[in-house]
């Protein structure tokens, strides 16, 4: 694991390298400062936790370009991105509480135990007051409860399963990404009106808790709208040959294959259904469907004329046209040369976020971070409910959003996409069939998809 830090000329290396697979225990050293890692000097450094190796390695580069990008906006360098748009105006460009933004990167590999060996170095050994990335809700979990224990505040990047706002929610973690109950609320009315209410399901799922939770709400909202769940069938993170797994997709009976897989893995999976034959064959007089719940532009591009047709939802996409996503992509465009992703949509967002809550806490502390991204008494307009309360938001591209108080989970409009027929470039390839308003999404914080965690309280550590 290499670790970076960031000035005005680019990269530096700096750091130390740890074992990829060596599991740190979560014991922190105990720090004179009234919380942990509080800034004293000019500078206060943020930590970048991604996967710049792995499945999701794509996910994670992207990420970190985004990151980067906030980074320079805090700043006051560049064109200010999504600091123009944003519904806050507490960030003045001249970094955070004026202390000029550094920050240090580590890959997780898509490993739990990379992930938080790498969280624990940027935390003891460069002074991280805040990590934000992931591109897996294993590492995301993993590293939430790594940054409560250790007193500072986790902003969760591209993480998915209920659980990261569920049962393993934490007071010092947040989550701007939607969840697979959202992806299921989303979907199944969509799907509905697109191959009927008659049909009989197959999944193959990433054997993680995020594959375990998607699986969990597609089933539950494809059922809703009465289809059959033929077989459920978990295949391992690491796999990249799907070809034993979908062969007995053939003689299932099932004629739809929903593929519970994200990144390279849903790139094997889907190009390998598809050479399979699947999506040209007739089953029960119907014509055989796939699904893929939860898309990303860079899996779409990966699986190229593979997903034409193909259904799933998305937290973001850069073809919106509110002012926040116009701004963002052209920030972005002009620094890398394409459209940023979704994953990068949300860690961007998730470095905004922090840094304008510690403006409007006047504070570092985690536990002022907490009260100021809890927001209050603010509420999400078109939702009854005692439990809608919190930090309500616009300009970071989703609309109207709300930081809800009871679990740190973001509540906005979900996307549901389709792979475009004829794309006029490789970064086109998704089209938009639905806005799903976020009253069509939400839950109340009891959902028994959510149940069993306690959030706690902050933790300021030292």
């Amino acid at each position: 694991m290499k670790l970076y830090s960031v000035s005005r000329r680019g990269l530096l290396k700096g750091g130390a390298v740890l074992g990829a697979g060596l599991a740190a225990p979560t014991i922190f050293t105990s720090r004179a400062s009234a919380f942990t890692n509080e800034p004293t000097g000019s500078t206060v450094t943020l930590g970048f936790n991604v996967p710049q190796t792995g499945p999701y390695a794509e996910e994670g580069k992207d990420e970190l370009r985004a990151q980067q990008l906030a980074v320079e906006h805090l700043n006051g360098e560049g064109d200010g991105g999504m600091l123009n748009t944003f519904s806050s105006k507490a960030l003045q460009g001249n970094g955070i509480l004026g202390k000029k933004v550094t920050f240090v990167t580590g890959d997780t590999q898509t490993k739990s135990d990379a992930a938080r060996a790498s969280a624990k170095s940027m935390i003891e050994k460069d002074g991280a007051i805040m990590i934000n990335g992931g591109s897996s809700s294993g590492v995301a979990i993993a590293v939430q409860g790594l940054c409560q224990d250790a007193g500072v505040i986790f902003m969760a990047g591209l993480t998915h399963s209920n659980d990261t706002t569920g049962k393993d929610k934490k007071a010092n973690g947040f989550r701007h990404f939607f969840n697979a109950y959202m992806s299921g609320a989303a979907l199944a009315p969509v799907l509905k009106n697109a191959y009927g209410a008659d049909r009989r399901a197959y999944h193959l799922t990433a054997d993680y808790t995020w594959g375990w939770t998607q699986q969990e709400s597609i089933v539950a909202a494809t059922e809703g709208i009465g289809w059959e769940t033929v077989e459920t069938v978990l295949t391992p993170l690491a796999s990249t040959d799907f070809s034993s797994y979908i062969a007995p997709v053939l003689n299932s009976g099932a004629d739809v294959l929903v593929l519970n897989h994200y990144g390279g893995n849903m790139v094997n999976s889907l190009t390998q259904a598809v050479q399979f034959g699947l999506r040209d064959k007739t089953v029960n007089g119907k014509q055989f469907e796939i699904v893929v719940p939860l898309y990303s532009e860079l899996m779409a591009k990966g699986a190229g004329e593979n997903i034409k047709g193909v259904l799933g939802s998305m937290n973001w996409n850069w073809q919106l046209d509110d002012a926040g996503t116009k701004a963002f992509v052209q920030s972005f465009g002009k620094k890398y040369g394409f459209p940023p992703s979704n994953s990068a949509q949300t860690c961007y967002a998730q470095v905004i976020l922090y840094a304008d809550a510690v403006a409007r806490a006047g504070s570092f502390n985690p536990c002022a971070v907490v009260e100021a991204l809890e927001g209050g008494d603010s509420s999400l307009p078109g939702v009854s409910s005692a439990a809608n309360k919190g930090f309500l938001f616009d300009g970071l591209g989703n609309g109207p959003t709300l930081y809800r108080s009871a679990d740190h989970q973001c509540f906005k409009d979900v996307l549901v996409v389709k792979g475009r027929e004829n794309p006029t470039t490789e970064y086109d390839t998704l089209e938009i069939v639905e806005k799903t308003p976020a009253a069509q999404v939400w839950y109340e914080p009891d959902h028994p998809m959510f149940a069993g965690g306690n959030l706690g309280t902050c933790n300021p550590g030292a």
